[in-house]
């Protein structure tokens, strides 16, 4: 009798037990514990993080962090954390969360363009990803880096195509700036080299150029026609005297810090620079703005034809006029002169 009471006591203690333990499992692993209402919320763990990082981020997404906190150190995670981004979808339970912070790091799109310096594409793409600008523009300045892949620090923002690129959230300043010479070799395929070449240009000079026709204008329609004009200026020697190599000039002396130079004056000509194409033949050191793609394009097949000068147009803003005479061409750039003194544009 007393053996029978002892038995039905081990068998309610265990009863008891497995209750508990069915409790704890359905709490911890079957239980949704997600506490938004949105499809899916998402966590971004810095490299080197604690476990501390990752549950306070974790903490206002759940209803019950305890049974998150049990179940993390039941399956080890609090000791060994994953950097990246993570998605936690509605409805998922403990065990759900844990498989994917655990392993499904998850890639963005980091996209730029028009960013003129490498110090502006360095704070764009900071925003994207877990490396600040200091070691990204550290990263994309390396002097061994760049004399490795034969670029110059007038040169380093070409190799920076603006597009849209896949990365991992955690990425490093130098695996961002690795892929970009990836995709860079990518782009320069051997039919682009093989137009480069025949233009007489490499492509360093391919983008110098594109960056000056994607200043000059932003209509890939009319781009492979301006193109064509400076291509004829650099085969009878003539200087480009490209008006953004001007400003571009202008905009490294103090003087004309934090302005915008509207219209390009004489004054602007007589600027001592290699970036003056007014005085100086042939193509600038290095590019002077991040050219679209398009531009680029542009020059590799610029459009042959026997203008050698182009002008805005009055009347189709943002396009331009073009000429075979210096008599036309003057005669289209006094038309455009007259607008912008109606407009009250003098400098």
């Amino acid at each position: 009798m007393y053996i029978k009471k002892i038995l039905l006591a081990i068998l309610i203690i265990g009863l008891v037990v497995a209750a508990f333990f069915a409790n704890f499992v359905y709490n911890a692993m079957l239980k949704p514990n997600t506490a938004f209402n949105n499809e899916a919320a998402y966590i971004f763990v810095p490299t080197h993080a604690n476990y501390k990082v990752v549950r306070e981020q974790l903490e206002p997404l759940l209803k019950n962090i305890e049974s998150f906190d049990d179940l993390a150190e039941q399956k080890k995670y609090t000791t060994n954390i994953k950097a990246g981004r993570f998605e936690i979808r509605k409805d998922m339970t403990n065990n759900d969360i844990i498989n994917s912070i655990r392993s499904k790091n998850l890639p963005i799109k980091v996209s730029f363009n028009n960013q003129n310096t490498l110090e502006k594409l360095a704070g764009r793409v900071s925003r994207d990803i877990e490396a600040d600008s200091l070691s990204l523009l550290k990263a994309m300045r390396d002097s061994v880096f760049l004399n490795k892949n034969n670029f110059k620090n007038n040169t380093a923002l070409g190799m920076y195509l603006p597009n849209s690129y896949e990365l991992f959230w955690n990425s490093s300043a130098e695996t961002f700036r690795d892929k970009m010479l990836k995709e860079y070799n990518r782009f320069w395929t051997d039919d682009r080299v093989s137009k480069a070449q025949a233009a007489g240009l490499t492509p360093e000079e391919v983008i110098t150029l594109a960056s000056i026709v994607y200043e000059e204008s932003k209509q890939a329609a009319e781009q492979p026609r301006i193109a064509g004009v400076y291509m004829n200026r650099l085969r009878i020697g003539m200087p480009l005297q490209a008006d953004p190599t001007l400003k571009f000039a202008a905009y490294q002396l103090p003087k004309y810090k934090n302005t915008i130079i509207k219209r390009v004056l004489n004054i602007h000509k007589d600027i001592v620079s290699p970036y003056n194409t007014y005085k100086n033949r042939g193509l600038p050191p290095g590019l002077i703005a991040m050219p679209d793609i398009s531009a680029i394009k542009a020059v590799l097949n610029f459009e042959n034809h026997n203008y050698i000068f182009f002008a805005a147009d009055a009347k189709r803003i943002g396009f331009h006029k073009f000429a075979k005479t210096l008599s036309q061409h003057n005669k289209n750039a006094r038309e455009y002169h007259r607008y912008l003194s109606s407009q009250g544009i003098n400098k």
